[in-house]
């Protein structure tokens, strides 16, 4: 066996692989720990779902294996550095998923902004509308052009920041965004859409520090991984109502148990990775990632790869398989909030693009 797909997949990619490697289609791996470790051990690739972890134990379970795939969902339950370490390429194809993450964003603002009100000049309750206001990006994703475009039909303003992008970099003017520092941008947005890529270092940067600062009645949407904010700070300013509501499309289970912060908060709303899945991006996710996948076998030969070895600093960069394009440097936001989060350096790039495909600097293209 070449290829392991643990996951359902388009019948007509499905023949398209089979027809130039040996597949195995088991979806029920998914459920079998055990099961998907003894179909890896003879597998040079897979497409794995988001509910499956892969980390260096399994790794180590699958001395051929030299590409993992992934359809949908995020990143955040793959090792990349064990990946580096063992020579597996991990590809996704994060542009797929960028026009169903706008809008489903721009779904959850019109909802937010209407079925939450807030108190008008007359003393009425009232909702509000997209139009006129300000709306901020949190990381600029692939998804940021796409969305930029549909608030400014809706007649919006649209500011955003990036950690990895200079506020001079030509790419804000193009996308028609207007760069802010994290503070400001907090301060003067009507909504903000959350989709900076999550890393270590970015964990809790989204804490008491800026959330403090938000714009009263502020709503927010996040489609990265919750982890990027501070569970208490979250608390306090939705409790305090001085953000109106948020909703989050991956949340981790244990913040909503009872006796933790979130538990009792009736403003905010959790959807399951829904944001990127589409009938339509799951098909451009599978072809990519397929494409992907066959680049990859077609010159290898069927050899176990040798022991695995601590990677050695690759670009400056540790733990890396292959440098990544540089960027400029940080907005002045980003030193401060890297200091005070003990960030560490930029992300592994594991992740291998597709030929001609654009992504933001916070897509997972060379990195959610």
């Amino acid at each position: 066996m070449v290829l392991l797909i643990a996951e359902p997949l388009d019948p007509e990619v499905m023949l398209w692989l089979a027809a130039r490697h040996p597949v195995r289609q088991a979806p029920d791996l998914a459920r079998d720990p055990w099961g998907l470790r003894q179909a890896l051990r003879n597998a040079r690739a897979a497409i794995i779902p988001p509910q499956v972890a892969l980390d260096a134990d399994m790794l180590a379970a699958a001395p051929m294996l030299q590409v993992v795939g992934r359809l949908s969902g995020g990143i955040d339950n793959i090792d990349l550095e064990a990946c580096a370490r063992a020579g597996v390429e991990v590809v996704r194809q994060d542009d797929a998923s960028a026009r169903a993450e706008a809008e489903f964003m721009i779904g959850a603002l019109l909802q937010m902004l209407r079925r939450v009100p807030v108190v008008n000049s007359e003393g009425l309750l009232v909702g509000r509308e997209l139009a006129g206001s300000t709306v901020g990006f949190v990381g600029l994703s692939s998804a940021a052009q796409p969305l930029a475009r549909l608030l400014l039909g809706f007649g919006a303003q649209v500011v955003g920041y990036d950690p990895a992008l200079h506020a001079s970099d030509p790419l804000w003017r193009h996308w028609q965004i207007e760069p802010l520092g994290l503070r400001e941008l907090m301060s003067r947005c009507d909504s903000v859409c959350v989709m900076l890529a999550y890393y270590s270092r970015y964990h809790g940067l989204l804490g008491e520090r800026y959330l403090s600062l938000c714009k009263p009645n502020q709503v927010l949407v996040c489609v990265t991984p919750v982890a990027l904010f501070d569970e208490e700070a979250l608390a306090d300013v939705l409790a305090t109502g001085r953000m109106a509501t948020a909703w989050f499309d991956c949340m981790l289970p244990e913040w909503m148990t009872p006796g933790r912060p979130l538990q009792q908060i009736d403003t905010i709303q959790v959807t399951p990775r829904l944001a990127g899945i589409t009938r339509e991006s799951r098909l451009r996710a599978a072809w990519a990632v397929a494409r992907q996948i066959d680049a990859i076998l077609a010159p290898a030969l069927i050899t176990p790869r040798p022991p695995a070895v601590a990677a050695g600093p690759v670009g400056g960069m540790p733990g890396m398989a292959a440098s990544r394009a540089a960027v400029g440097p940080a907005m002045p936001d980003a030193a401060s909030a890297a200091a005070g989060g003990g960030h560490r350096g930029l992300a592994p790039a594991d992740l291998r693009p597709v030929a001609g495909a654009a992504a933001g600097p916070s897509g997972a293209r060379g990195s959610g």
